[in-house]
């Protein structure tokens, strides 16, 4: 993953609201109008989190008539994962000299 995916990614998930409404999505698909009903927003604010979501691929939209639907990506929040692990990896000078990477599961 390069480093300006994960910025933007990082910059997504620095919004309270973003960050629940990913654990809400972490239960399964739901339709925009149930991610609304747990708010104190706008529509229009919403879509506005939803689409920094989506922009960075951590969510996936899907249309059917006039609703839309949100999933968690799995793929980017594994590469995400992944990458951020690495960082940490790199950082434990201790585990490494050890020889024990948590980048390894």
């Amino acid at each position: 993953m390069k480093e300006s995916e994960i910025a933007v990614i990082c910059k997504a998930l620095g919004d309270e609201n973003r960050v629940q409404i990913i654990k809400m999505l972490t239960g399964g698909e739901l339709c925009a109008c149930k991610i609304l009903d747990a708010f104190n927003i706008t529509q229009p604010t919403l879509s506005h989190h939803m689409k920094i979501l989506t922009d960075c691929n951590l969510v996936n939209s899907r249309k059917e008539g006039k609703w839309t639907y949100y999933s968690i990506n799995n793929e980017t929040f594994s590469n995400f994962k992944n990458a951020v692990s690495e960082f940490t990896c790199k950082t434990s000078t201790k585990k490494k000299a050890a020889g024990q990477c948590c980048c390894k599961d």
